[in-house]
């Protein structure tokens, strides 16, 4: 059976439209719309009671996410599906942070000024804020906060891919250097009952992370551009140096090296960019690099040529079922012994 294929017209159609239903699910998260939605069908009406918003506004916000599969709608109550019970806070996968972080201002701000990387080649986000996005974070706790709980719900969607589609048995000591909260570490520590880990990532996170208490981990609060990382057997990095320009990524591989021991390991969980792909994550997520931080998606090459500079040999790349691919290297320099 032959696809039908979309109109022109249509498609830039839905381009040109597509932050209509997007900036949606920002309001209906930032609400909290789905915690005060319960397993019984509401109103508009109902819900807006219970949240001091305006009704009528509210029912066409709702209506249209159940109108993109966000969210049931019988023509007078809204009821939750699969998607919209993703929007409540603490349940497993949540991705009401996530939805949140991308309705944030200082987010949208960044993308009304896309135009000015074309012109001037740096990231947007400096013309809303000079010192950056996570100089930013830093200084707006709560904004920050909803960032790393955004990257923990992302997370949830990749960490299982990952830790199955690699071999952990050989390490004794693994780190997850710019882990936040340790998902992706608690999860390979499952799979590795043999090994301890090291979660490295800046302290006011550390803070947060210590909380949990999870056996055979050390916490190491720091700066992985400069403060010593613990000498690991595997260091894992997820979705770190896509952030960071070439030059920032290796002073960060640099620092790491310093007290890598021989033989050590190297996984960046990252996505590569394939050019002539169509319906790309990783192509549309290179756009919000290029609004927000001096980095960058790369391809196979990149990835390789990034590596050698940094003092790394590229290995292998291994697919895994979602997005990001498992990039392994290992040291050409010798570190300590």
């Amino acid at each position: 059976m032959n696809e039908v294929s979309q109109h022109p017209a249509q498609a830039v159609q839905q381009l040109a439209t597509a932050y209509w239903a997007s900036r949606c699910l920002h309001i209906a998260a930032e609400l909290g719309v789905a915690d005060v939605l319960g397993d019984e069908p509401q109103t508009a009406e109902a819900i807006a009671q219970s949240l001091g918003v305006q009704a009528a506004a509210l029912h066409r916000i709702l209506r249209a996410l159940a109108n993109h599969g966000v969210f049931q709608h019988d023509g007078t109550r809204f009821a939750h599906n699969e998607s919209s019970r993703l929007l409540r806070t603490g349940v497993p996968g949540s991705m009401r942070s996530l939805a949140r972080m991308m309705g944030l201002k200082v987010h949208w701000d960044a993308y009304r000024e896309l135009d000015s990387a074309v012109r001037t080649g740096r990231p947007p986000i400096s013309q809303v804020t000079k010192d950056g996005l996570f100089p930013y974070l830093t200084d707006h706790p709560e904004e920050g906060q909803i960032f790393n709980e955004a990257m923990a719900g992302k997370s949830s969607l990749q960490v299982g891919p990952v830790s199955s589609a690699y071999d952990f048995s050989a390490f004794k000591t693994i780190g997850d250097i710019g882990g936040g909260f340790g998902h992706l570490l608690y999860a390979v520590l499952e799979k590795a009952p043999q090994a301890r880990g090291v979660l490295f990532d800046l302290p006011e996170t550390i803070a947060r992370a210590r909380e949990s208490g999870m056996p055979r981990v050390t916490y190491v609060g720091g700066d992985f551009f400069k403060d010593p990382v613990p000498p690991c057997d595997a260091y894992m990095m997820m979705t770190v140096l896509h952030d960071w320009s070439d030059a920032e990524s290796i002073s960060i591989l640099k620092n790491l090296q310093a007290s890598a021991p021989r033989g050590a390991k190297l996984l960046l969980i990252e996505g590569v960019v394939e050019p002539t792909a169509r319906n790309s994550f990783i192509l549309d997520l290179d756009i919000e690099m290029l609004a927000l931080t001096t980095g960058r998606e790369r391809t196979r090459t990149e990835w390789d040529t990034l590596l050698s500079r940094a003092g790394f040999r590229l290995t292998r790349i291994i697919s895994t079922s979602a997005s990001p691919s498992i990039i392994e290297a290992e040291l050409v320099e010798a570190g300590p012994a």
